[in-house]
């Protein structure tokens, strides 16, 4: 016997995200601002041009019914891959100490000749990875199940 659908069943699932344009790109960096990850999850793919990130991610988009249910604020583990990559440069960061933890704060576009350009990753502490790609093709996947986070508290940057 079938029943029907509950509105449970239509929880919330792991995102799985494409951005193709700068307006999209916004989307993703908004749900990785404050991702923490170290530098030996950072993996490039010469052969596939990609460059990929595992990420802690702070759930931003669950913090308002964290607060709403008096519950733990959660992270996620997830991929941010970068594909069609030309070139990498990063300043400001130790790529030989593998234990360096990383927190991003901001994902950009810098358009170049159309369609090329170059992917921005702002890191706290001046760092910066800029990503040279044939076009604008980044991809976020949740790849984990939410977790408590560690610290208890969401990030928050002062004005």
């Amino acid at each position: 016997m079938t029943t029907d659908a509950r509105f449970e069943d239509g929880a919330e699932g792991a995102l799985a995200l494409r951005a193709e344009t700068a307006e999209d790109l916004k989307v993703i960096a908004a749900l990785v601002q404050d991702a923490v990850f170290s530098a030996a999850d950072i993996a490039w793919e010469a052969k596939s041009r990609r460059l990929a990130l595992l990420v802690n991610r702070f759930r931003w988009e669950d913090k308002p019914a964290a607060e709403a249910e008096k519950r733990p604020y959660e992270r996620v583990r997830a991929l941010l891959v970068i594909s069609g990559v030309t070139g990498i440069a990063s300043q400001g960061i130790d790529r030989k100490d593998r234990d360096l933890v990383l927190s991003l704060l901001d994902l950009g576009w810098e358009p170049g000749e159309e369609p090329a350009g170059r992917v921005l990753l702002t890191l706290a502490g001046d760092g910066a990875i800029a990503v040279s790609a044939e076009c604008l093709e980044v991809d976020l996947h949740d790849v984990t199940r939410p977790y408590r986070a560690v610290s208890g508290a969401a990030p928050h940057h002062p004005d």
